[in-house]
C-alpha cells in the first residue's frame, strides 16, 4: 500500500494554485506550437515551467522534511532517512 500524506486545506490550495499555473504555462506553449510560434520564445517559456516546478518541488521537499521526515523521527522510524537520501539521489543526481 502507498503511503500517504495527510495536507491541510490550506497547503492543498496552495499547492494547487501553483500546478494550475503551471498547468497554465503548459497549455501557452501548446498554442505557442499552434500559432507557429519563435523557437527561442518557446524554449524561454520551457524555461520558465522548469524553474516552477522546481521552485514547486522545493516547497513540497520543505514541507516533507519538516514534516514527514521529523514526525518518523520522532516515532523512531529511522527508515525515513534512508528514503530521504535516495530520493535526494533521484532528484539531484
Amino acid at each position: 500500500m502507498p503511503k500517504k500524506k495527510i495536507r491541510s486545506e490550506e497547503e492543498k490550495k496552495y499547492l494547487t494554485k501553483r500546478l494550475n499555473i503551471i498547468e497554465g504555462q503548459v497549455r501557452g506553449i501548446k498554442d505557442m506550437v499552434n500559432d507557429d510560434r519563435y523557437c527561442a520564445d518557446i524554449l524561454i517559456q520551457m524555461s520558465a515551467i522548469s524553474k516552477s516546478l522546481e521552485s514547486l518541488g522545493e516547497e513540497i521537499i520543505k514541507n516533507h522534511l519538516n514534516t514527514c521526515l521529523v514526525n518518523d523521527i520522532k516515532n523512531d522510524n529511522y527508515d525515513s532517512l534512508k528514503e530521504i537520501m535516495d530520493l535526494y539521489r533521484r532528484l539531484y543526481k
